[in-house]
Order: structure tokens, then C-alpha cells, then sequence
């Protein structure tokens, strides 16, 4: 059982495992923020629509989009076109570029008009990491596929965490690949200055571990919110080194697994 986690400390000494890195990347959705949760119940809506509209030839491949399952598999940590035709063709679905077009600007409709609306809140235990990492001079930078990056992490008041930020507008500038590669995470690590193999990348997602990996990353952190059966072993599978249910364990006292 975890100990209750305070936000609000800064002077939290860091676990072990960390004590040899240099600088830390964070994705964002689901590992600094708790929107996930949002982007997937967006997908949902998007590509349920388009099922009933457009059915699969194959009756197995109709089903509705799983939160869990299919976002983790096919959208989790990729940009929206990616995403939207990973689970497209997943269904036996030979979409057009402007099909996939199409469904990705629903779901960012969705997911834009439900972020209006409730706002999303940063994870204590990633708070009380990331200031235990500034009180030990260790920089920080924040990633993410979503242009949404900047705006979530102001509305959670924890933008001013972080040294550096890299989303998917300066992605899209950049011409930067998507997740698995490591593109974005070796963008971020670049403008804290420090070299990938002096720094860990923390990620939620299957392509981001992935990314971490392909990387060179000294140190990839998964994190397993989805409290499924195989969730962190198949984090474990895609590159992940550990496997932590809440960013708090990485502070001495925590339990990192």
C-alpha cells in the first residue's frame, strides 16, 4: 500500500534509480495530467460514430472503441492522424487521407469542447516528483503529441515546473516523427541540454516506451494507470526498464517496481 502523497512538497529526496540522471522528459497526457482519461472518451465518441456509419466488412472488427484496450494499443501517445489511422486499419478499414482527415478533426472538436468545459488536474505524485527533481537541480521538460500540451499544463497550474516544453505544434514545425520514434523525447532532452543516455523519459503509453527506447535513453520509466492485468508487463515489453503505478515511488521512500 502506497503512503499518502503531499503535492505540495519540494524537498522530497529522490529514489535511487534516479539518482545518476541528469535530466528528466515527461510525456504529458495521462503521466503529468490526468487527460487521458479525456482524449480517450473522445476517440470513443469519433470513432463510434464512424463505425455505425462506415461498418467494418468483417462482423468481428464492428465492436465499439475500447477506452482501455484499443486507445492503449493503437492511439495512446501518437499525433491525431497517426492514431486515427492505426485503429482504422486495425479494423480492416483501407481509409483515404482525408477519412482519417475527418475523424481526427471530430475527435479534436470532442476532446477541445470537453477541455473548455471541466479542465483537467495534474497527478499529485507526478507534482511531488517533479519539484523533488528542481530542488535537486535536475532539469525538466515536458513532451507531448497533442498541441494541447501547453494549455493543459497551464490550466493545472504546473507549467512553470518545467524548463522546457515540446508539443505537437513545434513537432509539426520541426518535422519531427511520431511515437515510437524517439524524435520528440531527443528534441526535448536536447534544449535541457543534456544528452539522451545521461537522461530518463517518463511515459504511459506503448509507443512512448517504445521511443525511450529506440532513444538511447539512460533510464524509461512506464507508468501504469490502467490497473490491467498486463498493462505494466507490456510496458515492460515495449522498453520500459521499470514499471510505476504513481510518479510519487520514484521519491526515496516510494516502492519503484
Amino acid at each position: 500500500m502506497h503512503r499518502p502523497l503531499d503535492p505540495d512538497r519540494s524537498d522530497a529526496p529522490l529514489a535511487d534509480i534516479l539518482r545518476d540522471v541528469r535530466a528528466v522528459v515527461f510525456d504529458t497526457d495521462g503521466v503529468i495530467t490526468d487527460s487521458a482519461k479525456v482524449h480517450a472518451a473522445a476517440w470513443k465518441v469519433a470513432f463510434d460514430d464512424f463505425l455505425r456509419a462506415h461498418p467494418p466488412d468483417d462482423p468481428d472488427r464492428r465492436g465499439p472503441f475500447d477506452v482501455r484496450d484499443d486507445y492503449l494499443r493503437h492511439v495512446d501517445g501518437k499525433s491525431r492522424l497517426d492514431g486515427a489511422a492505426a485503429f482504422l486499419a486495425a479494423r480492416g478499414i483501407e481509409a483515404a487521407p482525408e477519412t482519417v482527415r475527418a475523424v481526427a478533426q471530430d475527435k479534436e472538436r470532442l476532446f477541445t469542447e470537453r477541455l473548455r468545459e471541466r479542465g483537467v488536474d495534474a497527478y499529485p505524485g507526478t507534482v511531488r516528483l517533479v519539484k523533488a527533481l528542481r530542488a535537486a537541480g535536475v532539469p525538466r521538460a515536458a513532451a507531448s503529441a497533442s498541441r494541447h500540451a501547453g494549455e493543459l499544463l497551464s490550466r493545472a497550474g504546473v507549467l512553470d515546473l518545467f524548463d522546457a516544453l515540446v508539443d505537437g505544434g513545434e513537432a509539426a514545425r520541426l518535422g519531427l516523427a511520431g511515437k515510437p520514434e524517439p524524435d520528440l523525447f531527443l528534441e526535448a532532452v536536447s534544449r535541457l541540454g543534456v544528452s539522451a543516455d545521461r537522461a530518463a523519459v517518463v511515459e504511459d503509453a506503448l509507443a512512448g516506451v517504445e521511443a525511450g527506447r529506440r532513444g538511447g535513453f539512460a533510464l524509461v520509466v512506464g507508468v501504469d494507470r490502467a490497473v490491467g492485468a498486463d498493462t505494466g508487463a507490456r510496458l515492460l515489453r515495449h522498453g520500459a526498464d521499470i514499471v510505476v503505478r504513481d510518479l510519487g515511488e520514484l521519491c526515496a521512500g516510494g516502492e519503484p517496481k
